[in-house]
């Protein structure tokens, strides 16, 4: 079964193009399947596997408290090995098949409203580091990147003159994203006076680096953010995604069509853009209730 689950992962890195994140979650699921069937059900046969080990599976992770988006996406996790040894493995069966997906609770994701933002951006200061945590800030916020997508942004992938930027996303996709007039002006100070002071002894083509030239990381910009939030004393929880969840809210409040909001996004699915449509709704309703006289 090891040896399946090492295709299986190699399959998902070079075949499908998936990015090394969500290879990780795979093999993380993966290998507590395998420990479960290993040490509890005595299943070491990929051809043993019946439907009655995954449901057992299963109801082991309900039992110690496992969310309901964390079973379905173990859910998937498992018919896409199952189909994969069916394939490679020649296993003569699906032990997957009529297993039930549970529903999803929806939760919404959290935003930042436009005064919080605009305090978020307003890093007054010239200091080198100032200006690129104030040029990462907004472009995170102008483009709706993914903090793994911003992070791995090459200086070539940079467009100023024209005002985009090229980004590689889930699954190897490029798209372009626009990048906005307070994102750009901040990127050029960043890339004109803050990057050379990193950038003097190491050569590289981030375009983000830290204070030793090197790539910025996930750890050191989670650092920058929070540190950040406490001096803007915002007290809700602040991600990088909660960048990305607020650039999508906010462009749909302002009448955005939700295509070019997902064309932005580099969502492959229409239906995950649209979460955004119900906080908008959401936020409406609070707003009506808030200051309708007869609400």
């Amino acid at each position: 079964m090891e040896d399946s689950i090492k295709d299986f992962l190699h399959f998902l890195r070079v075949e499908k193009g998936l990015a090394d994140n969500s290879v990780a979650s795979y093999r993380r699921d993966l290998n507590q399947y395998h420990k479960y069937l290993k040490e509890v059900e005595e299943v070491t046969d990929l051809q043993k596997i019946e439907r009655s080990h995954i449901r057992a599976f299963l109801k082991h992770l309900s039992d110690s408290g496992k969310s309901t988006s964390s079973m379905a996406r173990m859910i998937s996790t498992l018919r896409s090995y199952h189909r994969f040894i069916m394939q490679e493995y020649d296993v003569s069966h699906d032990a997957t098949l009529h297993i039930q997906t549970p529903k999803r609770e929806r939760k919404l994701p959290k935003i930042l409203s436009s005064e919080e933002v605009e305090s978020l951006l307003e890093l007054p200061g010239d200091e080198p580091l100032t200006i690129r945590n104030r040029a990462m800030l907004e472009m995170l916020y102008a483009t709706g990147l993914r903090i793994s997508e911003l992070l791995s942004l090459k200086f070539n992938d940079l467009h100023l003159l024209m005002g985009f930027v090229r980004v590689i996303g889930k699954g190897e996709k490029e798209r372009i994203v626009p990048l906005g007039k307070h994102a750009q002006k901040a990127v050029e100070e960043y890339v004109e006076y803050a990057r050379p002071t990193f950038t003097k002894t190491k050569d590289t083509d981030a375009l983000f680096v830290n204070h030793r030239g090197g790539a910025m990381t996930r750890q050191g910009f989670w650092k920058v953010l929070k540190k950040i939030a406490q001096e803007k004393n915002i007290k809700k929880e602040l991600t990088p995604h909660t960048l990305r969840h607020s650039f999508a809210t906010h462009l749909l409040e302002n009448g955005a069509d939700l295509r070019a909001v997902q064309e932005m996004l580099g969502h492959a699915d229409i239906s995950t853009t649209q979460i955004y449509t119900h906080i908008t709704k959401t936020r409406m309703k609070d707003i009506y209730q808030n200051y309708h006289p007869r609400a």
